[in-house]
Order: structure tokens, then sequence, then C-alpha cells
């Protein structure tokens, strides 16, 4: 693999590089002066779901949950945190959930690989003949559009939410699988060739591509920045969006496979496997907290909560925003 800082310095220019490379920095020893039990955040309610859980989306009223043991769609009722639906779905929810267009939509992998819609009031199913790239992908809602990764060598289709057709396919580097829209841009990682790049979701026209940490996978924006979360070293990488350059990266120390992030409060919250919850400052990239424990490895934010799932036991712990951030 190429060395992921000559590939800034080459990509960005000395000037900037340093910057990327310098910004938010900590050592193994700043992280653990930062570390908590995940024991000490209580949460406000623990639901068992199915025998694995991955993936939330937040929709207007609800929290819905992906999970396999069965293949199926959970909804809870933020009021009560009860589980109130379980949608079966043929195939397994493999790479994302986007709320859009009055559905949730889960592209789907396996024997029948495909992308599931299910209507958020009457839980109808249907599944388009249009498959996900593979597993740990993604997909995103821009005004008229779906867009997800159709292949590993970096096909990202523009997909008709009514008819289900793919409208356009925009070319991108190879192992492009985690689109996110912002402010009219689809900005789409790869991990392959450890970029992100930013896509005009009303013409599908390749705006710019920039550079990232290694193997960046999953996207959120929040304080006029894209934030990439990379798996190949476990850092944050900052992109301004309007300028388009990236800006700066905080180390997290939590590399591997897996993981998620979300934007709220002035944080960046990241989860993995063995570091549930991590929570960094928008203004200052410096790691403002983490908890290391059982647990993690998607999450989503809502109803004034922190959503975080233990993918191996199934479950969903349901967070206040307000006990993750007390001093």
């Amino acid at each position: 693999m190429r060395d992921g800082r000559s590939i800034l310095v080459r990509a960005v220019g000395l000037a900037q590089a340093l910057v990327l490379l310098g910004a938010g920095a900590a050592t193994a020893a700043d992280l653990a002066s930062l570390r908590k039990p995940m024991t000490d955040l209580t949460p406000a309610a623990v639901l068992h779901l199915s025998a694995t859980a991955d993936w939330v989306a937040i929709a207007r009223h609800e929290v819905w949950i992906g999970g396999t043991g069965p293949n199926a769609l959970h909804e809870i009722d933020p009021k009560t945190n009860r589980e109130i639906a379980a949608v079966a779905l043929p195939g397994e929810p493999c790479a994302g959930l986007v709320i859009g267009f009055g559905a949730i939509w889960a592209p789907l992998c396996g024997d029948k690989a495909g992308l599931a819609r299910v209507d958020l009031k009457t839980h109808a199913l249907m599944v388009l003949p249009v498959a996900p790239a593979g597993a740990e992908g993604g997909i995103a809602a821009s005004a008229d559009s779906l867009w997800m990764a159709t292949n590993k060598d970096g096909a990202l289709a523009r997909i008709d939410p009514v008819s289900g057709a793919v409208r356009q396919t925009v070319k991108l580097a190879a192992g492009s699988f985690n689109p996110h829209v912002r402010g009219g841009v689809v900005w789409v990682t790869s991990i392959e060739a450890s970029l992100v790049t930013a896509v005009d979701a009303r013409t599908g026209v390749v705006l710019t591509t920039v550079p990232a940490g290694p193997r960046p996978r999953f996207l959120a924006d929040g304080a006029g920045a894209v934030w990439t979360l990379n798996q190949g070293d476990g850092t944050l990488t900052r992109i301004d969006a309007r300028r388009r350059v990236a800006v700066g990266t905080t180390a997290l120390e939590t590399p591997g496979h897996g993981g998620d992030i979300a934007f709220a409060r002035g944080r960046v919250w990241t989860t993995m496997r063995k570091v549930p919850l991590s929570a960094t400052d928008a203004r200052t990239g410096q790691v403002w907290r983490q908890w290391v424990g059982e647990g993690g490895d998607s999450l989503g934010i809502g109803f004034g909560a922190i959503w975080l799932t233990d993918y191996y036991k199934g479950d969903v712990v349901r967070i206040p925003l307000k006990t993750a951030l007390r001093p």
C-alpha cells in the first residue's frame, strides 16, 4: 500500500498537507487520558432486536434499525422506546439505510440482492432489481434521486425513486461505495483510492476529488465540513465543504472493519468495536472524549439521543445526548 502521507503531499501540496497531517494530532497516551468505560453512559433504554443489529436511520417520527437473524427492518417508537414493527426482508440489509420519498430504503445482499423500499406509513415492501456493490456500502438521497454504488469498479447509480430505473451512472474511482448528500453535492468515499469525490447532485457531473485518510468509508457533515471515518488508520478527515479541500485530520486510534459516524451538538460522533463511542470537537478537531468497552458498530442521532447498536448482541441502546455531553 502506498504511504498515505506521501499521497497527501503530492495531491494537495506541501503547505496544505502539513495542515492536514498536523491538525488534531494526538498520541495514544493523550487518548488514554480521555477514555472512559462505556458503563459510565447509563442508557435510557436497551432493546434486543435480532441476532445482529446494524445500520440506523432516523425518520421524522421513528427510528429504524437493520438486522439479521432474521433479515428485517425494525421500527422503534422513540416516545415509548419500544419496537412497534418489524418488516421482513428477502435479503440481508447490508449497505446502509436512508429515509426519503416517503419510504425507508435498504440495499440487500445475498441470493436476493436488490434495493428494498418500505413505505413509512403502510410498511408495504417493494424490491427494485438494482443491487449494491457489496456489503458495508451505503445509499443516499438527494432532492430527486437515490444514489448507490452498483459495482466495485466505481459505478455510482442515480436511481429514480418513483420508477426505480437507473437514470444515470457516474464513473468514479474504484472502491467508491459510500455516498453522502450535503448541500446539493453527493460526496463519495473510495476505500481503494483513499479519496472523496464530489458529484453535482443535479447534473451528476464530477466536481472534484479530495484526498482523505487511508481507506475512508463512512461520512457525515456538520460545522461547514464533510467528515470521513478512515478505516485504515482510525482517523477522521475534515473536508471544507465550500472550498472542497481537506483541512484537517484527527487521530482516533480506532482502525478496523465496520464503524459509523454522525454529527450533533458541535461534535463528530463515531463508533467502532472496542471503542463504541468517540466524540470529536468540530471546532478544534480534537478528540473530546472516548468510551471503551463492549458494543458499537453503527449509530444515528435523533430525538435527543444517540442510538448505538451492539452488532453481535443484536441490541440497540438509547443514550441521551445530555448524558454523553456532561462534563
